[in-house]
């Protein structure tokens, strides 16, 4: 038991220090040698867990679309309109990238041209995206002439955007952000009844997270 949990911290650990290495250097310019050194393992104890780069990177990948799958499925189970579910899951995946370094390894993975993109937590978010916003399309929760899809297609190039920039600078991943972005954008997507009753700033507060060193 105690060598099990010695090889799961380690292999966390080793998850963690890639996440931090590809989300600063890229995947390409990212090597083995400097995430098992940021992890504090040899690079022995690194081949032990995972075969390659590749393998690591996949690795970084799952487990971020892990915990992006949790504040997705955590939404829905709140009370009010469809639009309010969208900008509350996305305050809510922003303050999670700005704490949590295998989220923000895993989205700069996604821009990578190299690595696949069936299975990134962008592939995962663009599809509730789409689900959500569909539903709201057919209860008529979205503005007369806006079709889910473009709405979808538009809110995942705005969110991985900043989830790109705030890999630099971490202001793009703030609440006043988000804010700003849903201050634009609703007047243009939820129908005018709906407006007033529609909270760009989220309906609740910031979830809080163990935050992970920046790379």
């Amino acid at each position: 038991m105690v060598k099990q949990e010695r090889a799961a911290r380690t292999r966390q650990a080793l998850i963690e220090a890639a996440a931090a290495v590809f989300a600063q250097e890229g995947f390409a310019a990212a090597s083995l040698s400097t995430i098992s050194r940021r992890a504090g393992v040899s690079n022995g104890a690194l081949h032990f867990h995972f075969a390659s780069k590749n393998a690591l990177a996949d690795a970084v990948e799952a487990q971020a679309c892990q915990r992006l799958a949790r504040i997705t499925a955590s939404v829905p189970a709140r009370p009010g309109p469809l639009l309010q579910q969208v900008i509350d899951a996305t305050h809510a995946l922003m303050d999670a990238l700005a704490a949590d370094i295998v989220l923000r390894g895993a989205f700069a993975l996604a821009c990578e041209p190299t690595r696949p993109r069936q299975g990134s937590p962008h592939t995962h978010w663009q599809h509730w995206l789409e689900d959500t916003l569909r539903r709201a399309e057919a209860h008529g929760a979205l503005a007369r002439g806006v079709r889910a899809a473009d709405a979808a297609r538009t809110l995942t190039a705005a969110t991985v955007g900043f989830a790109v920039l705030g890999a630099d600078d971490p202001s793009w991943l703030a609440r006043p952000r988000t804010t700003a972005l849903w201050t634009t954008l609703l007047p243009g997507l939820a129908p005018r009844h709906d407006l007033t009753r529609l909270r760009s700033t989220g309906s609740h507060p910031a979830t809080p997270h163990h935050p992970h060193p920046r790379p």
